[in-house]
């Protein structure tokens, strides 16, 4: 590994696929120039937005926060943050801790809902109810689901127009397979760093971080001087996501690079099925009446499966 960057300080990260040496300035700026440069590609962003930021606590959500609020506070955008606590014990205390730290320390107003609040249940005890039935899904699939429809929901009341959540390399390049193995040819066709239709009901979700591994995310984390999040998810070790992650992990370890043409076909494909996703319908949930692509939406799905009434939405 090179003892300089190429500005002639020290060196600070390794940049294994492309041979770079960077020194602590010069890896940050890459970081923010590559967030930048996906917002300006794929025009994620215009200067009469207000962004909700999707803050868990966690390292990418962070980057997301502190990489908007440096660049999009300068074209007029407006930022504010929100915080989902799914009721996890033990587990979500310190993330919600570190997003209140994060939201003060760079001056955004902050927002905290609950799973307990919102559905009358918190994660933990959905869980519990799974299991008791024999429901199969696991924790991370109840949890998706439900986040996923609480953001859009909070984003219609608080007045967004975008909903930017901090999704990095790894992430998508896992997601992609997952959908690869599942045949789900949908899911595959909106990925991408934004939606290629915006549908009514929906706010559109966002993800400047797309293209940056999970590895450098923490690293400009820890160089910004933030927390990080020392606990990890009791659900996360159970999921199909965690196996592809170590698979990843290992293929991108002896083949670097891999993650990289991983969400470039994903990319591609998408591409390809646009005009399949743009003539597709949303209809509305025959139980809750909210925009969906299905007659049952998934929440509504959820709760049915599990022979359970939710609690009315203290949203609305």
């Amino acid at each position: 590994m090179p003892a300089e960057c190429r500005c002639g300080r020290s060196s600070f990260y390794f940049r294994r696929q492309s041979g770079e040496a960077l020194c602590k300035r010069c890896f940050t700026k890459s970081i923010e120039r590559a967030a930048f440069k996906t917002i300006k590609k794929e025009g994620l962003f215009t200067p009469n937005d207000r962004i909700m930021i999707a803050l868990s606590g966690g390292k990418d959500s962070i980057a997301l926060a502190h990489i908007l609020s440096k660049i999009e506070k300068r074209y007029g955008a407006e930022l504010f943050a929100v915080t989902i606590d799914e009721g996890v014990r033990g587990y979500r205390e310190e993330g919600i801790r570190i997003a209140k730290e994060v939201a003060t320390r760079l001056e955004l107003e902050h927002y905290t809902f609950t799973f307990k609040e919102t559905y009358g249940y918190t994660l933990e005890e959905i869980c519990e109810i799974a299991k008791s039935k024999g429901v199969q899904l696991l924790g991370c699939s109840f949890c998706g689901i439900l986040r996923r429809r609480l953001l859009n929901d909070l984003a219609l009341k608080l007045g967004a127009t975008k909903v930017a959540t901090g999704h990095n390399l790894d992430d998508e390049s896992q997601t992609f397979l997952i959908n690869l193995f599942r045949g789900d040819v949908d899911r595959i066709g909106r990925a991408g760093a934004r939606p290629l239709v915006t549908r009514e009901g929906f706010i559109p979700r966002v993800k400047p971080l797309r293209y940056i591994p999970e590895k450098e995310i923490a690293v400009y984390v820890y160089a910004k001087g933030y927390d990080l999040y020392q606990r990890e998810c009791p659900y996360v070790r159970a999921s199909l996501r965690d196996e592809i992650r170590d698979l990843l992990n290992r293929l991108e370890a002896d083949h670097p690079g891999t993650k990289h043409s991983i969400v470039n076909v994903s990319d591609s494909l998408s591409e390809l099925l646009e005009e399949k996703i743009i003539s597709s319908k949303v209809e509305r949930c025959f139980l809750c009446g909210s925009p969906s692509s299905r007659k049952i939406c998934r929440t509504c799905e959820v709760f049915s499966l599990l022979g359970i009434r939710r609690s009315s939405d203290r949203m609305n």
